[in-house]
């Protein structure tokens, strides 16, 4: 079993910016990948970003690529979302995702872009 803890969310002027943490828990975890997504009010889950846990090897949803940033820490057993250059449209519960086994998902945390 895996347990995903989201925080970092929040309230942020456009433009601004935010860092998203995803504290990982249990046994179960040993992973290849890590991923973020996001889901807007009365829209479906998007992809926003993933990791290679191995060789830290990144990759993004067009929506995101050039201001967002995945990293990770594999001592904390952690991943993070920096999120630079914050738009009105990236407003939505961002969730941490672990897609081995059956795959596992956080409680999410809001993040609200507006003036």
């Amino acid at each position: 079993q895996v347990q995903l803890v989201e925080s970092g969310g929040g309230l942020v002027q456009p433009g601004g910016s935010l860092r998203l943490s995803c504290a990982a828990s249990g046994r179960g975890f040993s992973p290849y990948q890590m991923t973020w997504f996001r889901q807007a009010p009365g829209k479906e889950r998007e992809f926003v970003a993933g990791i290679n846990w191995i060789n830290s090897n990144r990759y993004y949803a067009d929506s995101v690529k050039g201001r967002f940033t995945i990293s990770r820490d594999s001592a904390k057993r952690t991943v993070y979302l920096e999120m630079n250059s914050l738009k009105p449209e990236d407003t939505a519960v961002y969730y941490c995702n672990y897609p081995q086994d059956s795959g596992y998902w956080g409680q999410g945390t809001q993040v609200t872009v507006s003036s």
